[in-house]
């Protein structure tokens, strides 16, 4: 930890001087504050979403709406945190909403998004973008649960290779079924190597 204004913080766990905007493939980790388990639980190796649990999935699956540039690949949530691949690509252009043209009535014609697009100077970082989503997931879960938080930061690998790719794709998919030994898992039940 660096002493800052007189307080310590906690140092990036980032890759110094990496640009997390290019293109390439990233594995995501995101956690709840203190490991709370508010998304669900897992049952016979499975999943079981609650309300919470389903809004934090709806906006993952939507972040390819947000982001252009964003394409998903495996992913999970977990009881306590969200486990995706991301892979951010050389599309550097966004839709913008098409409001339609006003009538003398004041209704618009087009309600719909155009398929206009402009240019953006640089494409969003990984860290706009789970900060976007953690965003709009905390707003939506607050109102189910207004203890709902995130930890502050969030964890990131940057995938190298094809192997790695393939290695992470199964840890995601094998997750639930590995909750009892998780250390994510609050009520993890120990195992002679962890003595």
């Amino acid at each position: 930890m660096a002493l800052f204004r007189n307080k310590y913080r906690i140092e990036s766990t980032r890759l110094s001087g990496y640009d997390y905007s290019q293109p390439g493939g990233y594995f995501v980790t995101i956690v709840t504050y203190n490991r709370e388990c508010f998304f669900g639980d897992v049952a016979d190796g499975e999943m079981v979403l609650n309300n919470c649990g389903d809004i934090a999935e709806k906006f993952w699956l939507e972040i390819p709406n947000h982001f252009p540039n964003v394409i998903l690949d495996e992913f999970v949530i977990m009881p306590n945190h969200v486990h995706g691949i991301m892979i951010l690509t050389n599309k550097n252009k966004v839709e913008t909403p098409n409001l339609g043209v006003s009538t003398n009535l004041g209704v618009s014609t087009n309600l719909g998004v155009s398929t206009n697009t402009v240019p953006t100077k640089k494409p969003p970082t990984l860290g706009i973008i789970i900060n976007q989503y953690k965003r709009i997931v905390t707003i939506n879960c607050k109102n189910r649960n207004p203890h709902f938080r995130w930890q502050r930061r969030f964890f990131e690998h940057i995938i190298r290779n094809e192997q790695s790719l393939h290695t992470i794709r199964q840890y995601i998919y094998n997750n639930p079924l590995k909750w009892e030994l998780d250390n994510e898992n609050p009520n993890k039940t120990s195992t002679p190597y962890d003595q």
